[in-house]
């Protein structure tokens, strides 16, 4: 007989603006989440790519200090090479010199030697080299020669 509108009441309305102000507020948040996430997530690909950038840089200097140190080891190691060969030439130049002079020393015994026993022919010949030795005591080796040959 009558019809009867049923209107919802002031309490299904506030509750459904409630409802949607809580769905509003709980999406709201999970925007801030997500968006202090992608922040974070930004933050550390950049302190990440500093730290890489400064290892790099550190990587560098590193490598070029040993560079340095290498070619100063290896420096070094010319110098003392280099001074080793100037003692050994000197050592064998002057090894050079006193056989020299050695062989100088006995080539000059022997000639006087022979110089003094020089005399008229037939009147008195040598018989062996024995007795020329024994008499003036000429040493009987040979010089002996050492040569040595460095290459640089």
């Amino acid at each position: 007989m009558g019809n009867k509108c049923y209107k919802s009441g002031p309490d299904e309305d506030a509750l459904e603006k409630e409802r949607l102000k809580r769905l509003r507020e709980k999406r709201r948040r999970a925007r801030i989440k997500a968006a202090r996430k992608i922040q974070a997530w930004w933050r550390g690909t950049l302190v990440r790519r500093t730290l890489l950038a400064a290892a790099l840089r550190a990587w560098v200097i590193q490598n070029w200090w040993r560079a340095v140190l290498c070619r100063r080891v290896l420096q070094r190691r010319q110098d003392l090479l280099k001074i080793y060969i100037i003692r050994e030439e000197a050592a064998v130049r002057l090894q050079s010199w006193v056989r020299m002079w050695q062989c100088h020393r006995r080539y000059c015994h022997i000639w006087h030697a022979l110089c003094i026993l020089q005399v008229p022919k037939g009147c008195f010949t040598l018989q062996t080299d024995d007795h020329l030795q024994d008499q003036y005591d000429v040493p009987p080796r040979q010089p002996e020669f050492h040569i040595e040959i460095l290459s640089v």
